[in-house]
């Protein structure tokens, strides 16, 4: 089993930058697809960005040049740099999983999720 724990959300005003970070615990032997998804309320679950085995990474185009994902692999760490928030940025942020190795944006491909933590923006 993988457990992961998400941290680092908050409340901040537009403009502003949080960092979001995931710890991945349990057995692992081999390296994940990562990935943090979003879901504000009345809104379906959307991800926001990917890294995958290769180190490759996806970014949904609302996001791209404002967020970057990495991950530290000695501290099973995931972490989502936001930049330049937006009050549309708001929602719950999800940290997810999965042995596949290569993965996309899509919440389905998913086994592993965290909690949540929540992103609040205000203008």
């Amino acid at each position: 089993q993988v457990q992961l724990v998400e941290s680092g959300g908050g409340s901040v005003q537009a403009g502003g930058s949080l960092r979001l970070s995931c710890v991945v615990s349990g057995y692992i032997p081999r390296r994940l697809c990562m990935g943090w998804f979003r879901q504000a309320p009345g809104k379906q679950r959307e991800g926001v960005a990917n890294i995958n085995d290769d180190d490759s990474t996806n970014y949904a185009d609302s996001v791209k040049g404002r967020f970057t994902i990495s991950q530290d692999n000695a501290k099973n760490t995931l972490y989502l740099q936001m930049n330049s928030l937006k009050p549309e940025d708001t929602a719950m942020y999800y940290c997810a999983a999965d042995f596949k190795g290569w993965c996309l944006l899509n919440p389905a491909q998913y086994n592993y999720w965290g909690q949540g933590t929540q992103v609040t923006v205000s203008s």
